[in-house]
């Protein structure tokens, strides 16, 4: 979502979670959170009620002073198929410039496969071309502090026809961060980029699992991030287009849109593209326009909050584990594979936010790993209850 700063290229080879079959074209259902858009404005309570919010308030990223507007959302119908459409628009004033951005309410994202179809454009519907206009997907989670070590976003894809950052266009980014800094700037992240024009429309898949965030766009593996990179704590899926500066900007107002035919999450499962196109299609020929089973479904891997876990104490749990000799798990300190923690996960993914109330576990750490809560990552093992 900012200036990028350093190039990294994996050549790691993707994964899959035990949840799938890699072979099969449908997946266990360990919950899943699809919408098609069918709403009529973005005023409409179906929208909030089913977990959307559109953004009203000003500030970051892009033209400091630019409006951002509910009213920017707009759901019209192409082809016969609803979407959801972003627009911004700028007369080369900050006044003059608005912004768009839609995100989910509620933070409770982390492992498992987002995609979403998105519609790019290289040219504005109307006015003079040339501006420096970002058309996004992410994932994002706040920042709690200059280079906060648990802070998680993944740029899925950052399309800029016209460049912007330095860079002419048309060029796509992925970018996994793992933390920055605004004043004086500092980024500290991992990217890969398409140096060609997406222009139309595109099937976006980011896989999460296992340490490694891979990236595919229609199909084609375009990125494979990891290590320390890999998301720490729960995030929000997001959508906005907006312009990085106003420096390329010429004659009067010039307007751009950005659409999303649907998007889908399949919580701690890794799913394919092919596997992503069945479950969609499999949700259009029932007429599903929404579901949401993040929270009742699965776990599959990991618990939900509000849901005891499986290691909790019981007349059929294990015996509880001697956590005397464990430390108790930091946030700012690295550790090894085979450290060994205790610490009672957080309920809702943030370090800082209130506790489970699970009671504290022994953990084991499975790689290298900085800033990843016990409990909602698979970079600890759980090893019982203290």
């Amino acid at each position: 979502m900012r200036l990028l700063a350093g190039f990294a290229a994996s050549a790691l080879a993707a994964v899959s979670l035990v949840a799938v079959n890699a072979g099969s074209a449908a997946a266990a259902d360990c919950g899943y959170l699809f919408d098609d858009f069918h709403y009529s404005s973005s005023s409409d309570p179906a929208l909030s009620g089913n977990g959307w919010t559109p953004r009203s308030y000003q500030g970051g990223p892009g033209v400091a002073g630019a409006n951002w507007s509910p009213a920017a959302i707009t759901f019209p119908e192409i082809s016969g198929q609803k979407v959801m459409q972003l627009t911004a628009s700028t007369d080369g004033t900050a006044a003059g410039t608005k912004h768009a951005e839609l995100y989910s309410t509620q933070k409770r994202y982390l492992e498992g496969t987002y995609a979403s179809r998105v519609r790019f454009t290289d040219a504005p519907i109307s006015g003079n071309d040339g501006d420096h206009i970002n058309q996004t997907f992410f994932t994002i989670s706040p920042l709690n502090g200059d280079l906060d070590p648990t802070y998680s976003e993944l740029d899925i894809s950052e399309y800029l026809p016209n460049g912007g950052w330095g860079e002419t266009g048309p060029i796509n980014y992925q970018t996994t961060w793992y933390t920055y800094r605004n004043e004086p700037w500092y980024a500290d992240n991992l990217h890969s980029s398409q140096r060609s024009s997406l222009d139309g429309w595109h099937d976006l898949v980011a896989q999460v699992a296992n340490g490694h965030v891979v990236y595919w766009i229609d199909g084609v593996q375009v990125g494979d991030h990891g290590g320390k990179f890999y998301p720490r704590q729960t995030m929000t899926i997001n959508w906005n287009l907006w312009f990085i500066d106003l420096a390329a900007h010429t004659g009067g107002l010039s307007t751009y849109i950005e659409q999303v035919d649907w998007v889908l999450f399949a919580k701690n499962q890794v799913l394919s593209p092919a596997q992503v196109a069945a479950q969609t299609s499999s949700y259009r020929s029932s007429a599903t326009v929404f579901t949401d089973t993040v929270a009742s479904s699965g776990p599959c891997v990991d618990p939900t909050p509000s849901s005891p876990s499986p290691s909790v104490s019981s007349p059929s749990s294990p015996p509880p584990t001697d956590c005397s000799g464990a430390a108790a798990w930091q946030y700012a300190t690295t550790y090894q594979g085979g450290s060994v923690v205790k610490h009672e996960k957080s309920r809702y993914g943030d370090p800082s936010g209130p506790p489970s109330g699970q009671g504290a576990h022994l953990w084991k750490a499975r790689w290298w790993t900085q800033g990843s809560e016990p409990g909602w990552t698979e970079q600890w093992q759980d090893l019982g209850p203290c």
